[in-house]
């Protein structure tokens, strides 16, 4: 018998964005004319993340060249490259008073460099508006490139995280642009590098445990040193259903797996997000400094 997830179970639901902070954030994004993906996809947390006053900034507009079924970010053709973005980005970050800064995009397999320059420029634009604030970067694929992945690198950014998003047998379902072994390849550069990696997973498409556990060593063996575990949540009618929602004992469980084969840290819980408390499970794996 099919699991009814026609309703959120309990653990799963929020409180509606109030305040003035939350109202505070909204109006800088709007007048800087840039993109959150806590808008564009839709976040649960949007709101206690806003009213921290914290925003995690989507570069490279706010239209994606790849059509994965879970996502809320539009797809379709982008606009021109902004080459101001990072400036404004940055003058954000410095008006928000942010300590840690978290930077993603939409996926640009229309640019010859997958937009890596922009993440780079953005880095350095942040640095020089807010010197101490610390950066993490999470990435697409660049299609495998590893001139592309060199290209953030050298802007050195704290953390660089990639999202492996679900397990390998879900991918054509899930990610059907993406590559489950090119996304390790992408984990295992930076790593090598010297890079503090990280990346999630989300939980309820139709994995089974094991199945999560063996991903769960698979980035361990690239060396992967943080990792988020969330529940996943169909944004619209159009995108995947839930197959399950997976209670917060079993989310538990993953962490202390998780512990146990040697990462860092695990943020593991249904409202858990990538960059949900970024800062601190940066400072929790011992990655970052505390930022106050």
């Amino acid at each position: 018998m099919s699991e009814d997830t026609s309703r959120r179970p309990s653990w799963l639901k929020v409180r509606m964005p109030t305040g003035g902070q939350f109202a505070e954030v909204r109006k800088l994004v709007a007048q800087h004319h840039l993109h959150t993906v806590c808008e564009s996809a839709r976040c649960p947390n949007v709101g206690h993340c806003w009213s921290r006053r914290t925003a995690t900034f989507m570069i490279l507009g706010d239209v994606c060249t790849r059509n994965c079924r879970f996502c809320a970010v539009k797809t379709g053709k982008p606009t021109a490259v902004d080459l101001d973005e990072p400036r404004r980005v940055a003058e954000a970050v410095r008006t928000l008073n942010l300590r840690y800064a978290v930077i993603t995009s939409v996926t640009r397999d229309d640019l010859e460099d997958g937009g890596a320059s922009i993440f780079a420029e953005t880095i350095r634009q942040i640095r020089a508006a807010v010197p101490g604030c610390q950066v993490e970067v999470l990435i697409p694929d660049f299609k495998g490139s590893a001139a592309a992945l060199r290209t953030v690198l050298d802007a050195n950014p704290d953390v660089l995280n990639h999202n492996l998003e679900t397990v390998p047998r879900l991918y054509r379902q899930v990610r059907p642009q993406a590559n489950y072994a090119r996304s390790l390849q992408v984990l295992e550069r930076a790593r090598r590098a010297g890079f503090v990696t990280k990346s999630g997973l989300m939980l309820g498409l139709g994995e089974s445990l094991d199945e999560v556990k063996e991903v769960m060593r698979d980035l361990r063996s690239v060396g992967c040193q943080i990792l988020t575990l969330g529940q996943y949540l169909q944004p619209t009618r159009q995108h995947l259903p839930v197959a399950r929602f997976v209670p917060p004992e079993e989310f538990d469980a993953l962490r202390d797996y998780g512990l146990a084969i040697g990462f860092q840290h695990v943020a593991s819980g249904p409202l858990v997000r990538s960059s949900f408390h970024a800062d601190e499970q940066a400072v929790q794996a011992g990655v970052a400094k505390q930022v106050a």
